[in-house]
């Protein structure tokens, strides 16, 4: 499945379907088909419905096979961006059945003794490894965006139980991963009989005292959506202190570095930026204008991330093209993705490191936006 695009290059690097970017790129395509219906003045192209459809349907076949998982947290990222979408817009019971299938199983990584739901079973860097779950339970500030398939999940089947574990990770999350200055932590390591926090770190940030800047995007989204599905006002609290610190430490242009606490210059982060904005403008439909950040509302801020990120990282356009022998084919210009200078890790003890270049996940967010303001009445 579609990962990245390497920095100068033009095609993708797929990686393996079990693989927690995996549900990105066709979640990308159940957006545009999103789009495509509900919203067809918006979508410009001639692309026929069912050659859309018949697309989101061949690039989820080999995916619904990870929704019974139990070894990874990452099933909403893996099933959600695809399967809710196609049960909403087509009422697709396979679609349902892995939702609920990948609820069920994220909920079994839970562990009552620590409250949290188990990221990783093991971690291995250049700096430490953790080979042993049976010692190490380790959690990550990312898993706060897979709660929403559990809430979702809930909310269709009737089940309170899902929620509560995600109400129970969420809450305890708050104390483990945010600091007094606002800022994250990107992993704990907790003991698993008490819950007691043995040691905090980063898998992915500059140092394990610095804020990596995609964990604190993952924060400020996570918290906003748990807001959104009780209530809980530590939610919405945690959500905004996050996305303040956010907008502080933004660069004149609006486009994040990697890690807010890098030595500068540093490679730029325009997944961190979009997920940020995205969870920004959950924030402005929850707070309307009563937060207020710079004297901008939720919205004007988010509006100025999005900006920075298409004035400077915007892939050069694609278009549709007619071969000599009458095929229809495409000139992609340049990178497969659509948006350019992301970062996966630039961790110096990281076994893989990538910078600046093109990335599924930015992609999927900016594509997410699009519908969000559209839904939202939006003009831009």
């Amino acid at each position: 499945m579609p990962e990245y695009v390497e920095p100068g290059g033009e095609r993708y690097v797929n990686s393996p379907a079990d693989f927690w970017t995996s549900g990105f790129f066709p979640g990308s395509l159940y957006i545009l088909r999103e789009r495509q219906i509900r919203y067809p003045g918006r979508f410009s192209t001639s692309l026929h419905p069912l050659k859309l459809r018949y697309a989101c349907k061949w690039w989820t076949a080999s995916l619904h096979k990870q929704a019974s998982r139990t070894d990874t947290h990452d099933l909403g990222f893996l099933i959600q961006p695809w399967a809710q979408r196609g049960w909403e817009l087509n009422q697709d019971v396979e679609c349902f059945n892995s939702l609920v299938t990948a609820a069920n199983a994220l909920a079994s990584r839970f562990d009552e003794r620590v409250g949290c739901i188990r990221s990783w079973d093991t971690c291995f860097t250049k700096r430490y490894s953790f080979g042993d779950p049976s010692k190490d339970f380790l959690v990550i500030i990312d898993n706060m965006m897979n709660l929403d398939l559990l809430y979702y999940v809930a909310n269709l089947t009737r089940n309170p139980r899902l929620g509560m574990i995600a109400t129970k990770h969420g809450l305890k999350t708050l104390t483990s991963h945010i600091r007094e200055d606002n800022s994250t932590c990107h992993v704990v390591n907790f003991e698993q009989n008490g819950g007691s926090i043995k040691e905090r770190m980063t898998n992915q940030g500059f140092s394990d005292d610095s804020c990596w800047t995609r964990g604190q995007a993952w924060g400020i989204t996570g918290y906003a959506q748990a807001y959104r599905w009780t209530g809980e006002p530590r939610f919405l609290e945690a959500s905004i202190r996050l996305a303040k610190y956010f907008v502080d430490h933004l660069p004149e242009d609006n486009v994040p570095y990697w890690d807010f606490g890098a030595p500068l210059p540093g490679p730029r982060d325009t997944s961190a930026a979009l997920i940020a904005a995205y969870g920004m403008l959950l924030l402005h439909q929850i707070c309307k204008d009563e937060y207020e950040v710079h004297e901008r509302t939720w919205l004007d801020t988010a509006l100025k991330i999005i900006k920075g990120v298409a004035d400077a990282s915007l892939a050069p356009k694609a278009r549709f093209v007619t071969t000599s022998r009458g095929h229809e084919d495409v000139d992609l210009g340049g990178s497969e993705t659509i948006v350019l200078n992301a970062t996966i890790n630039n961790y110096e003890f990281a076994p893989r490191k990538w910078a600046d270049h093109g990335l599924v996940y930015a992609d999927y967010y900016f594509l997410l936006i699009g519908n969000e303001l559209l839904k939202m009445g939006v003009v831009v």
